[in-house]
Order: C-alpha cells, then structure tokens, then sequence
C-alpha cells in the first residue's frame, strides 16, 4: 500500500511526522461530495458514520442515502470522564483523517503509521499504532479549525469533526486537490490532557555539589543560580531533581516539556517557554535540539525535572555566529509528557 499523492501533500503542507504519513485506503463506494443543486446554492456534503470503540482503528462509512449538511459538524461517540479540554492545551491522540469522498482517502492515520525504509525505499505500513501529540485552536500538526471544536470534551473521549475541507483545514485545502463541496472527517481519541502551562510535581532534591541551585515557582521561569568561584565543568552533566512515574522517553517521540536556559557565564536566563505561557513540543533524540538535550533527554521519565549543564560543543558550539557558540548551558526542563 502506497501513500496517496494528496495524503503526501498533507503531510508536507502541515508538517505532520513522516510516521503520521498512511495509505490511502481505495474505496469506490462512498459518497460524491458534490455541492447542492442551483447557482448559488450553499456547498453540503454527506455525513460519514464512525464506528468502533475507543482505542480502536475507526471505520467511516458513507451511506448512499447519507444526511447532508452545511455546517461543521461535532458527535462525541464515547464520553469520557477527564479532564476537560481548555484553548492551547495539548492531546495525546489517536487521530484519523480521512477524505470520504470518492478515494476514500486516509490523510493520517495514527492506527496505521507509515515509518521511513532505512535503506531509502518505500515508506511501510508499521504495525504498532501511534498518538498524534497536538495543541489545540493553535496553528499546530493541524490547523485551529480542525482542533477548536475539541475545547470542552473531556480525557477518554472519541470525537468526530467533520465538514467542508476548505473550512477545517483552511487555504491549503485546494493545494491538496480538495474542491467545494468537498468534506473531509477527523476522529479524535482524546488520551490525555496536557495543561499546556503546567508543570511537574513532587519534592525537589538538593543539588548536586557543583550544581546551579534551582528554585522553581508558579508559572515563572525557574531561578537558576551559578555557583559562585566555580569553572564550568567540561563534561555534560545532569541530575534528576524530581523523579516521575512516567513512562521513559524514546529517541523519536514529541516531548511536551517547559525549560529554563541560562547561561553559566553570568546566570542571565536567554530563553523559557514560560515566558511564551505555554510548554514547547519537539522531536527529541532526532537531531532536532541541541546535543546535549538528545543525550540527556532521552531515557529520562515523563514527571521528571532534570537540570542539564552542557559544555559548548553538546550546545551551539557548532553554529557559527551563535550568540551562545562560546556558552556553557544551564536547563531545567520538566518532562510533561512524550508522545
């Protein structure tokens, strides 16, 4: 099974992860999406029934005789009883997208992820599903339209959004093939809920001797401090300040993390994500951040806050020009989840 053109444009148009990338599953019998009768007629499409059980693979169907509608429409299948989903939080879920018109097209499909060929050839079908990590009403993994309607369902939910293709995945619709009239459904398995301003929890150990001490409070960067008189060490340290109970991070995943960066020359903190009130998601042990980062990160827990201290060349020591190129780094990073 080959991934589809459009699907392969979806993809790259959204920057969906190369394992989110699925087959199209060919299917000439489900409905024609064509727009209403008459100039000037308001464009309707027919309305896919979801089917199967949370955590499970969805089946969309398109009867011949479907409903139509005009307007985006939202079915929660299966209530769950979570947390409720707020504006900008961040999901764990298993995702579908699929274009019920006459291709049956999956544009993703985290049931089945297809996983680049080590050896260059063609992408294949992994047999282990995935989640989807996403922030919501954010321009994300998918545009704010497609994840708005998510605000106010609750952790173990699975939910259906379906409507117009122009008006959920926005522009670039017509860049993938899709024409008025047209419609496309997303059916949400909502795992889990991450605050996208929370942080880890538990008792903080004491430092390590010749560590920054650390002070974390509220939603405020954490306060790091430089031991005074002290070198920086040469070697990439780290320590687990706070332990989680989550499961270990692997090479691959999304980390959904909040972090603090100093430098250890004068202490002065150059970046947090709680300074942009919202926790940062990113590729870890790909290559995606800073060495340092990769080596550390991955094996830790979801739950843990682990304090790094990187020397230049795990840092930007390799990027010329970098105001950083020369720094030793401090972080404290809280793991909130990797999906």
């Amino acid at each position: 099974m080959i991934p589809t053109k459009r699907a392969r444009r979806l993809v790259a148009v959204l920057a969906v992860p190369a394992l989110l990338l699925t087959a199209a599953c060919g299917n000439g019998d489900s409905g024609n999406g064509d727009s209403g009768d008459g100039d000037g007629a308001t464009a309707s499409w027919p309305v896919a029934t979801v089917t199967g059980d949370m955590g499970e693979e969805p089946e969309v169907t398109v009867e011949e005789d479907a409903e139509r509608a005009e307007e985006t429409r939202v079915d929660v299948l299966v209530q769950g009883d979570g947390p409720e989903v707020s504006d900008g939080d961040f999901l764990r879920t298993g995702l579908l997208v699929r274009s019920p018109d006459a291709e049956q097209e999956d544009l993703v499909n985290t049931w089945r992820p297809m996983v680049a060929d080590p050896e260059g050839g063609e992408e294949q079908e992994d047999s282990e599903p995935v989640y989807a990590a996403l922030r919501v009403n954010v321009d994300d993994l998918l545009p704010p339209a497609a994840t708005e309607p998510l605000i106010g369902v609750n952790e173990g939910s699975r939910v259906v959004v379906q409507g117009s293709a122009v008006e959920l995945i926005g522009d670039i619709a017509t860049q993938l093939g899709f024409e008025e009239g047209d419609s496309v459904v997303f059916v949400y398995d909502v795992v889990t809920v991450i605050d996208a301003q929370g942080r880890v929890e538990g008792e903080q150990a004491p430092v390590e001797e010749g560590m920054p001490e650390v002070e974390v409070e509220g939603t405020e960067p954490a306060e790091i401090t430089i031991p005074e008189g002290e070198d920086p060490p040469q070697e990439l340290r780290s320590q687990v300040l706070i332990e989680g109970d989550g499961p270990e991070v692997e090479a691959g995943t999304q980390l959904i993390a909040q972090y603090t960066g100093a430098a250890w020359s004068d202490g002065e903190v150059f970046d947090s994500s709680w300074n942009r009130d919202a926790a940062a998601k990113f590729g870890i042990g790909v290559g995606q951040v800073i060495q340092g980062w990769d080596e550390v990160l991955v094996g830790s827990n979801v739950g843990d806050r682990v304090l790094l201290v990187i020397p230049p060349d795990k840092g930007y020591g390799a990027s010329e020009g970098h105001d950083l190129q020369e720094e030793t780094l401090v972080f404290v990073v809280d793991i909130l989840d990797a999906v």
